[in-house]
């Protein structure tokens, strides 16, 4: 298992030669509240692993027992100016749109909190499993701003507007049972687990082809918000992007042959 960390705060770990690689948010003392630097830090880390062919799957994982992530450091924002905010706002951007942006599957392994910043960068993943400890929210309006990270065009995308629209109105906090009824969360499994889960869901669907998890998750990503006659258009480039590819003359091959495909996208 190989790790790599970028700046202080955040740790990239890989999973032998499976592909699975796991973000790991690593500010334990705070929370993994996200400063400025750990910002910095996430979107580097992402940068690097969007550019990695060998990258199959992203977990992204917390090494605080108590929380995924608190979402924002307050106590650093309230010790900025107004100019500093606006010199931090592409910063933080750049934290979440790193995180939504990578190419291949990505799955949040959440428990205890992950609230504001911190739900938001699980909703950036395409899935998202949690355990039992779970509290998950967006509760920006009740510091007089909004959900700035991506909540309030990825929530109602995952829940439906007025549903959306009542959680980030409120504030409120929502616990495990009630976020998996929701929607809000994906996977509900027992405390304690859901990192092991999280990274048993990333081997499987790493065991399919990089190339056609890479152009599923493209049609799926732009495809969204498009009316049909537009969705089928993306799907049919995406299709066509791997139709003639190595990975498909090989899947093919190997169901023929009744074996484990070799995938040759995967080096």
């Amino acid at each position: 298992m190989g790790e790599e960390r970028f700046g202080e705060f955040v740790l990239v770990r890989r999973h032998g030669e499976e592909g699975v690689v796991e973000l790991v948010l690593d500010r334990p003392k705070a929370m993994n509240a996200v400063s400025t630097e750990m910002a910095r830090s996430v979107a580097a880390a992402c940068a690097a692993l969007g550019g990695d062919e060998g990258v199959r799957v992203v977990v992204v994982t917390s090494t605080h027992e108590r929380a995924f992530c608190v979402g924002a450091d307050l106590k650093e924002r309230n010790s900025f100016s107004d100019a500093d905010l606006v010199r931090q706002r592409p910063v933080a951007r750049a934290a979440y749109t790193g995180v939504l942006e990578l190419p291949m599957p990505t799955i949040a392994a959440v428990h205890g909190f992950a609230l504001g910043g911190g739900f938001e960068l699980a909703l950036s993943c395409d899935l998202i499993v949690a355990d039992g400890t779970a509290v998950v929210g967006l509760p920006e309006v009740s510091v007089g701003v909004i959900p700035g990270g991506g909540g309030t065009q990825l929530l109602p995308r995952r829940v439906g507007a007025a549903r959306a629209a009542e959680l980030i109105f409120t504030a409120r906090r929502v616990e495990a049972e009630e976020a998996y009824r929701l929607g809000l969360v994906d996977q509900l499994v027992p405390a304690g687990e859901d990192r092991s889960a999280a990274l048993s869901l990333a081997g499987r669907i790493a065991a399919n082809s990089p190339v056609g998890l890479r152009a599923a998750k493209r049609a799926l990503r732009l495809g969204q918000g498009l009316d049909l006659r537009a969705g089928l258009e993306v799907e049919d480039a995406a299709w066509r992007s791997v139709a003639f590819s190595e990975d498909r003359a090989e899947g093919v091959a190997a169901f023929a042959e009744r074996r484990v495909p070799r995938w040759p996208s995967a080096g």
